[in-house]
Protein backbone atom coordinates (compact mmCIF):
# COMPACT_ATOMS: atom_id res chain seq x y z
CA UNK A 1 0.00 0.00 0.00
CA UNK A 2 1.30 3.25 -1.13
CA UNK A 3 1.83 6.32 2.09
CA UNK A 4 -0.08 8.81 2.32
CA UNK A 5 2.94 11.20 1.26
CA UNK A 6 3.23 9.30 -1.46
CA UNK A 7 -0.49 9.58 -2.81
CA UNK A 8 -0.74 13.59 -1.76
CA UNK A 9 2.58 14.21 -4.05
CA UNK A 10 1.04 11.96 -7.22
CA UNK A 11 -2.15 14.26 -6.70
CA UNK A 12 -0.23 17.17 -6.60
CA UNK A 13 1.88 16.32 -9.76
CA UNK A 14 -1.55 15.88 -11.36
CA UNK A 15 -2.77 19.07 -10.57
CA UNK A 16 -0.19 20.80 -12.01
CA UNK A 17 -0.23 18.43 -15.15
CA UNK A 18 -4.04 19.89 -15.64
CA UNK A 19 -4.22 23.04 -18.07
CA UNK A 20 -4.72 25.52 -15.71
CA UNK A 21 -7.78 23.86 -13.53
CA UNK A 22 -6.37 26.02 -10.62
CA UNK A 23 -6.57 29.31 -11.97
CA UNK A 24 -10.14 28.48 -13.48
CA UNK A 25 -9.78 28.67 -16.83
CA UNK A 26 -10.63 25.46 -18.10
CA UNK A 27 -14.54 24.32 -17.25
CA UNK A 28 -15.88 21.08 -18.23
CA UNK A 29 -18.88 20.79 -20.51
CA UNK A 30 -21.05 18.20 -21.90
CA UNK A 31 -19.02 17.79 -24.76
CA UNK A 32 -15.66 18.37 -23.65
CA UNK A 33 -13.17 20.71 -21.85
CA UNK A 34 -13.09 24.33 -22.53
CA UNK A 35 -10.19 26.81 -21.53
CA UNK A 36 -11.54 30.75 -21.50
CA UNK A 37 -9.76 33.72 -20.38
CA UNK A 38 -9.26 35.15 -16.73
CA UNK A 39 -9.16 38.95 -15.29
CA UNK A 40 -9.38 40.11 -12.14
CA UNK A 41 -13.17 39.94 -12.08
CA UNK A 42 -14.45 37.79 -14.58
CA UNK A 43 -14.07 34.72 -16.91
CA UNK A 44 -15.03 34.86 -19.90
CA UNK A 45 -15.20 31.64 -22.44
CA UNK A 46 -16.24 32.39 -26.31
CA UNK A 47 -16.75 29.96 -29.30
CA UNK A 48 -18.20 27.27 -27.48
CA UNK A 49 -20.30 25.55 -29.72
CA UNK A 50 -23.69 24.50 -28.53
CA UNK A 51 -24.97 22.14 -31.76
CA UNK A 52 -22.83 20.64 -35.30
CA UNK A 53 -22.13 23.04 -37.92
CA UNK A 54 -26.10 23.36 -40.15
CA UNK A 55 -23.91 22.56 -43.02
CA UNK A 56 -23.71 20.12 -45.96
CA UNK A 57 -27.20 17.71 -45.18
CA UNK A 58 -27.37 19.82 -41.68
CA UNK A 59 -28.49 23.00 -43.72
CA UNK A 60 -32.43 23.60 -43.09
CA UNK A 61 -32.22 20.88 -40.53
CA UNK A 62 -33.13 21.60 -36.68
CA UNK A 63 -29.85 21.55 -34.84
CA UNK A 64 -27.95 18.48 -34.48
CA UNK A 65 -25.67 17.78 -30.96
CA UNK A 66 -22.19 19.18 -31.48
CA UNK A 67 -19.56 16.51 -31.44
CA UNK A 68 -17.82 15.82 -28.31
CA UNK A 69 -14.04 16.67 -28.65
CA UNK A 70 -10.41 15.09 -27.01
CA UNK A 71 -8.28 17.02 -25.26
CA UNK A 72 -9.43 21.30 -24.15
CA UNK A 73 -10.68 23.32 -26.60
CA UNK A 74 -9.42 26.81 -26.63
CA UNK A 75 -12.27 29.26 -26.34
CA UNK A 76 -10.48 32.71 -26.19
CA UNK A 77 -12.36 34.41 -29.48
CA UNK A 78 -15.86 34.19 -30.40
CA UNK A 79 -16.98 31.50 -33.37
CA UNK A 80 -17.56 32.39 -36.70
CA UNK A 81 -20.48 35.13 -37.36
CA UNK A 82 -23.42 33.51 -38.92
CA UNK A 83 -23.84 34.14 -43.20
CA UNK A 84 -24.96 37.91 -43.58
CA UNK A 85 -24.17 40.63 -45.99
CA UNK A 86 -23.44 43.93 -44.24
CA UNK A 87 -25.90 46.39 -42.98
CA UNK A 88 -25.99 49.07 -39.89
CA UNK A 89 -22.22 48.46 -39.02
CA UNK A 90 -22.61 44.63 -39.04
CA UNK A 91 -19.64 42.82 -40.91
CA UNK A 92 -20.82 40.71 -43.74
CA UNK A 93 -19.55 37.01 -43.28
CA UNK A 94 -19.87 33.84 -45.12
CA UNK A 95 -19.82 31.23 -42.83
CA UNK A 96 -22.66 28.61 -42.07
CA UNK A 97 -20.77 26.99 -39.60
CA UNK A 98 -21.63 29.24 -36.75
CA UNK A 99 -23.81 28.15 -34.09
CA UNK A 100 -21.48 28.99 -30.93
CA UNK A 101 -21.88 31.00 -27.35
CA UNK A 102 -19.86 32.84 -25.43
CA UNK A 103 -20.00 32.57 -21.62
CA UNK A 104 -18.62 35.54 -19.64
CA UNK A 105 -18.93 34.96 -15.77
CA UNK A 106 -17.93 36.41 -12.32
CA UNK A 107 -14.82 35.32 -10.95
CA UNK A 108 -15.60 32.76 -8.38
CA UNK A 109 -19.43 32.38 -8.95
CA UNK A 110 -21.89 29.80 -7.70
CA UNK A 111 -24.86 29.87 -8.55
CA UNK A 112 -25.73 33.18 -9.94
CA UNK A 113 -28.49 34.46 -11.57
CA UNK A 114 -28.24 34.03 -15.38
CA UNK A 115 -29.04 36.29 -18.48
CA UNK A 116 -29.42 34.82 -21.98
CA UNK A 117 -28.49 36.84 -24.66
CA UNK A 118 -30.39 37.34 -28.10
CA UNK A 119 -28.80 39.83 -30.42
CA UNK A 120 -31.12 42.19 -32.55
CA UNK A 121 -30.47 42.87 -36.73
CA UNK A 122 -33.67 42.40 -38.17
CA UNK A 123 -33.28 38.14 -38.52
CA UNK A 124 -30.74 38.94 -40.97
CA UNK A 125 -27.55 40.39 -39.57
CA UNK A 126 -25.84 40.66 -35.80
CA UNK A 127 -23.99 38.32 -33.75
CA UNK A 128 -23.71 37.02 -30.12
CA UNK A 129 -20.46 38.53 -29.37
CA UNK A 130 -21.09 42.63 -30.70
CA UNK A 131 -21.75 43.55 -27.40
CA UNK A 132 -19.59 42.62 -24.03
CA UNK A 133 -21.55 41.69 -21.18
CA UNK A 134 -18.85 43.49 -18.75
CA UNK A 135 -21.30 46.02 -16.53
CA UNK A 136 -24.10 42.80 -15.99
CA UNK A 137 -21.40 40.39 -15.15
CA UNK A 138 -19.71 42.85 -12.63
CA UNK A 139 -23.33 43.51 -11.07
CA UNK A 140 -23.28 39.41 -9.92
CA UNK A 141 -24.80 38.11 -13.24
CA UNK A 142 -23.85 34.97 -15.35
CA UNK A 143 -23.68 36.34 -19.19
CA UNK A 144 -24.77 34.10 -22.70
CA UNK A 145 -24.94 35.61 -25.57
CA UNK A 146 -25.77 33.21 -28.45
CA UNK A 147 -25.49 32.96 -32.39
CA UNK A 148 -28.58 31.95 -34.19
CA UNK A 149 -28.79 31.47 -38.35
CA UNK A 150 -30.19 34.73 -39.90
CA UNK A 151 -32.18 35.58 -42.87
CA UNK A 152 -32.54 32.68 -45.66
CA UNK A 153 -30.35 30.08 -43.64
CA UNK A 154 -32.21 30.54 -40.80
CA UNK A 155 -35.98 31.04 -42.22
CA UNK A 156 -36.43 29.30 -45.47
CA UNK A 157 -39.23 27.29 -46.06
CA UNK A 158 -39.91 24.82 -49.12
CA UNK A 159 -42.96 22.10 -49.26
CA UNK A 160 -41.74 18.88 -46.96
CA UNK A 161 -39.01 20.55 -45.43
CA UNK A 162 -39.30 19.60 -41.84
CA UNK A 163 -38.81 22.74 -39.59
CA UNK A 164 -39.50 25.37 -42.56
CA UNK A 165 -39.05 28.97 -41.35
CA UNK A 166 -37.61 28.22 -37.87
CA UNK A 167 -34.10 26.96 -37.81
CA UNK A 168 -33.33 30.36 -36.18
CA UNK A 169 -35.56 30.33 -33.78
CA UNK A 170 -34.83 26.48 -32.80
CA UNK A 171 -30.86 27.61 -32.94
CA UNK A 172 -32.07 29.73 -29.73
CA UNK A 173 -34.18 26.94 -28.17
CA UNK A 174 -30.71 24.23 -28.61
CA UNK A 175 -28.72 27.11 -27.00
CA UNK A 176 -31.18 27.37 -24.25
CA UNK A 177 -30.83 23.77 -23.74
CA UNK A 178 -27.08 23.60 -23.57
CA UNK A 179 -27.37 26.64 -20.88
CA UNK A 180 -30.02 24.13 -18.64
CA UNK A 181 -26.71 20.94 -19.19
CA UNK A 182 -23.80 22.85 -18.80
CA UNK A 183 -24.13 26.78 -17.03
CA UNK A 184 -23.82 25.11 -13.40
CA UNK A 185 -19.89 24.48 -14.35
CA UNK A 186 -19.74 28.02 -15.13
CA UNK A 187 -21.24 29.11 -11.99
CA UNK A 188 -24.64 30.06 -12.73
CA UNK A 189 -28.07 28.11 -11.64
CA UNK A 190 -29.76 26.88 -14.12
CA UNK A 191 -33.31 27.40 -12.23
CA UNK A 192 -32.58 30.88 -12.74
CA UNK A 193 -32.47 31.88 -16.35
CA UNK A 194 -33.83 34.93 -17.84
CA UNK A 195 -34.04 34.88 -21.42
CA UNK A 196 -33.19 38.55 -23.07
CA UNK A 197 -33.30 40.67 -26.01
CA UNK A 198 -33.43 43.80 -28.19
CA UNK A 199 -35.00 44.33 -31.84
CA UNK A 200 -35.05 41.23 -33.45
CA UNK A 201 -33.57 39.72 -30.31
CA UNK A 202 -36.56 41.10 -28.43
CA UNK A 203 -39.23 39.88 -31.30
CA UNK A 204 -37.35 36.01 -30.71
CA UNK A 205 -37.58 36.48 -26.77
CA UNK A 206 -41.06 36.95 -27.18
CA UNK A 207 -41.92 34.45 -29.62
CA UNK A 208 -40.13 32.21 -26.95
CA UNK A 209 -42.00 33.39 -24.38
CA UNK A 210 -44.99 31.69 -26.35
CA UNK A 211 -43.31 28.45 -27.68
CA UNK A 212 -44.36 25.49 -25.32
CA UNK A 213 -40.81 23.48 -26.03
CA UNK A 214 -39.11 26.39 -24.14
CA UNK A 215 -41.05 25.83 -20.93
CA UNK A 216 -38.97 25.53 -18.07
CA UNK A 217 -35.81 26.73 -19.79
CA UNK A 218 -36.19 30.24 -18.88
CA UNK A 219 -37.83 31.70 -16.15
CA UNK A 220 -37.73 35.39 -17.12
CA UNK A 221 -37.69 37.57 -19.93
CA UNK A 222 -36.70 41.04 -20.78
CA UNK A 223 -38.16 42.43 -23.75
CA UNK A 224 -36.03 45.40 -25.45
CA UNK A 225 -37.73 47.12 -28.79
CA UNK A 226 -39.11 44.01 -29.74
CA UNK A 227 -43.30 43.53 -28.86
CA UNK A 228 -44.56 40.21 -30.56
CA UNK A 229 -47.43 42.44 -32.06
CA UNK A 230 -44.85 45.08 -33.99
CA UNK A 231 -46.08 45.95 -37.53
CA UNK A 232 -45.86 48.15 -40.25
CA UNK A 233 -48.11 49.76 -42.10
CA UNK A 234 -48.56 48.26 -45.32
CA UNK A 235 -51.94 50.20 -46.69
CA UNK A 236 -55.41 50.84 -45.99
CA UNK A 237 -56.14 48.68 -43.07
CA UNK A 238 -52.83 46.53 -43.33
CA UNK A 239 -50.42 45.98 -40.85
CA UNK A 240 -47.36 43.76 -41.96
CA UNK A 241 -46.50 41.83 -38.74
CA UNK A 242 -43.21 40.09 -38.34
CA UNK A 243 -44.60 36.67 -37.70
CA UNK A 244 -45.40 34.22 -41.28
CA UNK A 245 -47.36 31.32 -41.43
CA UNK A 246 -45.48 28.37 -42.48
CA UNK A 247 -47.27 27.29 -45.73
CA UNK A 248 -46.75 30.74 -46.94
CA UNK A 249 -43.08 30.50 -46.41
CA UNK A 250 -42.80 27.37 -48.24
CA UNK A 251 -44.73 28.68 -51.19
CA UNK A 252 -42.31 31.25 -51.00
CA UNK A 253 -39.67 28.61 -51.23
CA UNK A 254 -40.96 26.76 -54.28
CA UNK A 255 -41.40 30.13 -56.41
CA UNK A 256 -37.95 31.69 -54.74
CA UNK A 257 -35.42 32.12 -57.97
CA UNK A 258 -33.20 29.38 -57.13
CA UNK A 259 -33.52 27.15 -59.74
CA UNK A 260 -33.75 23.76 -57.68
CA UNK A 261 -36.95 21.64 -57.75
CA UNK A 262 -35.36 19.89 -54.86
CA UNK A 263 -33.91 19.75 -51.65
CA UNK A 264 -30.58 18.04 -52.52
CA UNK A 265 -30.25 20.79 -54.81
CA UNK A 266 -31.29 23.43 -52.25
CA UNK A 267 -28.65 22.33 -49.82
CA UNK A 268 -25.99 22.33 -52.63
CA UNK A 269 -26.23 25.89 -53.56
CA UNK A 270 -23.19 27.94 -52.49
CA UNK A 271 -23.27 30.49 -49.95
CA UNK A 272 -23.86 33.37 -51.87
CA UNK A 273 -26.73 31.89 -53.64
CA UNK A 274 -28.32 31.09 -50.56
CA UNK A 275 -27.72 34.66 -49.15
CA UNK A 276 -29.25 36.51 -52.31
CA UNK A 277 -32.61 34.98 -51.23
CA UNK A 278 -32.51 36.54 -47.82
CA UNK A 279 -34.93 39.36 -48.65
CA UNK A 280 -37.34 37.19 -49.59
CA UNK A 281 -36.92 34.89 -45.89
CA UNK A 282 -36.77 37.34 -42.65
CA UNK A 283 -39.85 36.39 -41.27
CA UNK A 284 -39.95 33.17 -38.48
CA UNK A 285 -42.86 31.24 -39.38
CA UNK A 286 -45.33 29.98 -36.85
CA UNK A 287 -47.32 26.46 -37.21
CA UNK A 288 -44.20 24.64 -36.70
CA UNK A 289 -42.93 22.72 -33.84
CA UNK A 290 -40.42 25.12 -33.00
CA UNK A 291 -43.37 27.68 -32.96
CA UNK A 292 -46.41 26.49 -33.11
CA UNK A 293 -48.71 28.99 -32.88
CA UNK A 294 -48.70 33.09 -33.83
CA UNK A 295 -47.06 35.00 -31.62
CA UNK A 296 -49.68 37.65 -31.50
CA UNK A 297 -52.36 35.25 -31.40
CA UNK A 298 -51.25 33.27 -28.53
CA UNK A 299 -50.35 36.34 -26.51
CA UNK A 300 -54.07 37.53 -26.95
CA UNK A 301 -55.19 34.13 -25.65
CA UNK A 302 -53.48 33.56 -22.55
CA UNK A 303 -51.18 31.06 -24.32
CA UNK A 304 -47.12 31.81 -22.83
CA UNK A 305 -45.21 30.97 -20.07
CA UNK A 306 -46.43 32.88 -16.74
CA UNK A 307 -43.14 34.20 -15.90
CA UNK A 308 -41.61 37.52 -14.94
CA UNK A 309 -41.72 39.99 -17.76
CA UNK A 310 -40.05 43.66 -18.27
CA UNK A 311 -40.79 45.02 -21.44
CA UNK A 312 -40.15 48.57 -23.47
CA UNK A 313 -39.01 50.75 -25.75
CA UNK A 314 -37.06 53.74 -26.51
CA UNK A 315 -38.75 57.04 -27.17
CA UNK A 316 -38.22 57.77 -30.37
CA UNK A 317 -38.05 54.31 -32.03
CA UNK A 318 -38.30 54.76 -35.52
CA UNK A 319 -36.24 58.28 -36.14
CA UNK A 320 -33.13 55.89 -37.96
CA UNK A 321 -35.52 54.29 -39.87
CA UNK A 322 -37.44 57.53 -41.27
CA UNK A 323 -33.77 59.64 -41.58
CA UNK A 324 -32.65 56.24 -43.37
CA UNK A 325 -35.04 55.49 -46.05
CA UNK A 326 -36.98 59.10 -46.68
CA UNK A 327 -35.67 61.83 -47.90
CA UNK A 328 -36.67 65.06 -46.08
CA UNK A 329 -40.72 65.90 -46.24
CA UNK A 330 -42.76 68.85 -46.49
CA UNK A 331 -46.38 69.10 -45.54
CA UNK A 332 -47.92 67.99 -48.54
CA UNK A 333 -45.22 64.94 -48.76
CA UNK A 334 -45.81 64.37 -45.26
CA UNK A 335 -49.53 63.42 -46.29
CA UNK A 336 -49.01 61.66 -49.23
CA UNK A 337 -46.67 59.06 -47.10
CA UNK A 338 -49.50 59.17 -44.81
CA UNK A 339 -51.97 58.16 -47.34
CA UNK A 340 -49.73 55.71 -48.89
CA UNK A 341 -49.46 53.95 -45.36
CA UNK A 342 -52.53 53.96 -43.69
CA UNK A 343 -55.25 54.95 -46.53
CA UNK A 344 -56.94 58.40 -47.39
CA UNK A 345 -59.24 57.85 -43.90
CA UNK A 346 -56.82 56.78 -41.51
CA UNK A 347 -54.50 59.57 -42.78
CA UNK A 348 -56.84 62.12 -42.05
CA UNK A 349 -56.75 60.93 -38.36
CA UNK A 350 -53.05 60.84 -38.00
CA UNK A 351 -52.76 64.38 -39.41
CA UNK A 352 -54.23 65.23 -36.78
CA UNK A 353 -52.50 63.70 -33.75
CA UNK A 354 -49.43 64.27 -35.58
CA UNK A 355 -49.88 67.89 -37.36
CA UNK A 356 -46.42 69.41 -39.76
CA UNK A 357 -44.56 71.14 -37.74
CA UNK A 358 -43.23 73.37 -40.34
CA UNK A 359 -39.91 71.96 -40.92
CA UNK A 360 -38.52 68.55 -41.54
CA UNK A 361 -41.58 66.45 -41.74
CA UNK A 362 -40.28 63.43 -41.32
CA UNK A 363 -40.41 64.66 -37.49
CA UNK A 364 -44.02 64.05 -36.80
CA UNK A 365 -43.48 60.78 -39.07
CA UNK A 366 -40.96 59.73 -36.77
CA UNK A 367 -43.47 60.22 -33.97
CA UNK A 368 -46.28 58.40 -35.45
CA UNK A 369 -44.92 55.80 -36.16
CA UNK A 370 -43.24 55.18 -33.26
CA UNK A 371 -46.65 55.22 -31.52
CA UNK A 372 -48.07 52.87 -34.08
CA UNK A 373 -44.65 50.24 -34.33
CA UNK A 374 -43.50 49.73 -30.63
CA UNK A 375 -44.86 51.85 -28.05
CA UNK A 376 -48.37 51.10 -28.29
CA UNK A 377 -47.74 47.25 -29.37
CA UNK A 378 -45.20 46.94 -26.27
CA UNK A 379 -48.38 48.53 -24.24
CA UNK A 380 -50.72 45.86 -25.07
CA UNK A 381 -47.74 43.01 -24.37
CA UNK A 382 -47.45 44.42 -21.19
CA UNK A 383 -51.54 44.76 -19.96
CA UNK A 384 -51.07 41.01 -21.44
CA UNK A 385 -48.24 39.57 -19.43
CA UNK A 386 -48.76 42.29 -16.48
CA UNK A 387 -45.04 43.24 -17.33
CA UNK A 388 -43.17 46.01 -15.75
CA UNK A 389 -42.92 49.04 -18.15
CA UNK A 390 -40.08 51.29 -18.82
CA UNK A 391 -39.11 53.76 -21.62
CA UNK A 392 -35.61 54.59 -22.27
CA UNK A 393 -35.78 58.60 -23.30
CA UNK A 394 -32.14 59.72 -23.39
CA UNK A 395 -32.35 62.76 -25.55
CA UNK A 396 -28.72 62.79 -26.59
CA UNK A 397 -27.48 59.03 -26.86
CA UNK A 398 -24.13 58.26 -28.24
CA UNK A 399 -24.59 57.36 -31.73
CA UNK A 400 -24.04 53.78 -32.26
CA UNK A 401 -24.45 53.43 -36.49
CA UNK A 402 -22.46 54.72 -38.76
CA UNK A 403 -22.79 57.06 -41.61
CA UNK A 404 -25.78 58.72 -40.30
CA UNK A 405 -27.42 61.54 -42.09
CA UNK A 406 -27.80 64.70 -39.64
CA UNK A 407 -30.71 64.21 -37.55
CA UNK A 408 -32.76 64.42 -34.69
CA UNK A 409 -32.68 61.45 -33.34
CA UNK A 410 -33.43 61.23 -29.93
CA UNK A 411 -33.67 58.14 -28.08
CA UNK A 412 -33.40 56.42 -31.53
CA UNK A 413 -33.75 52.42 -31.91
CA UNK A 414 -31.36 50.75 -30.06
CA UNK A 415 -29.94 53.64 -28.21
CA UNK A 416 -30.27 52.01 -24.79
CA UNK A 417 -27.66 49.03 -25.57
CA UNK A 418 -24.33 50.68 -24.75
CA UNK A 419 -26.06 51.28 -21.18
CA UNK A 420 -26.49 47.85 -21.13
CA UNK A 421 -23.74 46.20 -22.95
CA UNK A 422 -20.43 47.24 -23.42
CA UNK A 423 -20.57 48.68 -27.29
CA UNK A 424 -17.51 48.78 -29.20
CA UNK A 425 -15.85 51.90 -28.33
CA UNK A 426 -18.80 53.83 -27.56
CA UNK A 427 -18.28 56.66 -24.60
CA UNK A 428 -20.88 57.79 -22.24
CA UNK A 429 -20.86 61.01 -20.38
CA UNK A 430 -20.29 61.11 -16.79
CA UNK A 431 -23.94 61.45 -16.23
CA UNK A 432 -24.74 58.76 -18.95
CA UNK A 433 -22.73 56.71 -16.97
CA UNK A 434 -24.82 57.05 -13.86
CA UNK A 435 -27.96 56.15 -15.97
CA UNK A 436 -25.95 53.35 -16.98
CA UNK A 437 -25.64 51.91 -13.66
CA UNK A 438 -29.32 52.47 -12.79
CA UNK A 439 -29.89 50.34 -15.60
CA UNK A 440 -27.51 47.82 -15.12
CA UNK A 441 -28.72 47.59 -11.40
CA UNK A 442 -32.69 47.19 -12.66
CA UNK A 443 -31.80 44.63 -15.07
CA UNK A 444 -29.82 42.58 -13.12
CA UNK A 445 -32.26 43.00 -10.14
CA UNK A 446 -34.65 41.61 -12.55
CA UNK A 447 -32.87 38.48 -13.54
CA UNK A 448 -32.16 38.11 -9.56
CA UNK A 449 -35.26 38.68 -7.84
CA UNK A 450 -38.37 38.76 -11.09
CA UNK A 451 -38.62 42.87 -9.56
CA UNK A 452 -36.71 45.52 -11.14
CA UNK A 453 -37.07 48.34 -8.70
CA UNK A 454 -40.36 50.11 -9.14
CA UNK A 455 -44.02 49.27 -9.27
CA UNK A 456 -45.89 46.76 -12.09
CA UNK A 457 -48.41 50.24 -12.83
CA UNK A 458 -45.40 52.56 -13.60
CA UNK A 459 -43.27 52.56 -16.63
CA UNK A 460 -39.78 53.74 -16.04
CA UNK A 461 -38.40 56.83 -17.50
CA UNK A 462 -34.57 56.08 -18.31
CA UNK A 463 -32.88 59.47 -18.72
CA UNK A 464 -30.09 61.73 -17.52
CA UNK A 465 -32.32 64.36 -16.46
CA UNK A 466 -36.27 65.35 -15.60
CA UNK A 467 -38.42 63.88 -18.84
CA UNK A 468 -42.16 64.09 -18.83
CA UNK A 469 -44.22 60.79 -19.96
CA UNK A 470 -44.29 60.62 -23.52
CA UNK A 471 -48.38 60.49 -24.67
CA UNK A 472 -47.83 57.96 -27.77
CA UNK A 473 -52.03 58.36 -28.71
CA UNK A 474 -52.66 54.86 -28.10
CA UNK A 475 -56.06 55.46 -28.23
CA UNK A 476 -55.77 56.07 -31.78
CA UNK A 477 -53.81 53.18 -33.00
CA UNK A 478 -55.62 50.81 -30.84
CA UNK A 479 -59.15 51.63 -32.40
Amino acid sequence: MRSTTTITAALLVAATALPAHAAGTTVRTDTGFVSGTVTNTQRTFQGIPFAAPPTGENRWRDPQPAQPWQGVRKATAPGPRCAQDEGFGSPASDSEDCLYLNVTTPDKARNRPVMVWLHGGGFTSGAGSDLGADQLVRNGSVVVTVNYRLGAFGFFGYPGLEGSGAFGLKDQQKALEWVQRNIRSFGGDPHNVTLFGASAGGLSTCAQLTSPRTKGLFHKAIIQSGPCQLGLPAGENRVQHTWAARTDVEQAGAKAPHGCTDLKCLRGLSVQQVKALTPLFSSPAYDTETLPDNPITALRQGRFHKIPVLAGTTRDELTVFVAVFYPPLDAAGYEQVLTESFGAAKAKRVLEAYPPAGGDERVPLSAALTAMTSACTTDELRSQTGAYGYEFAEPAPPMIFPGMPEFPYGAYHGSELPFLLRYGNVELTAAQQELSDEMVRAWTRFARTGRPGWARQDVRLFATGQVAPTDHRCDLWSS
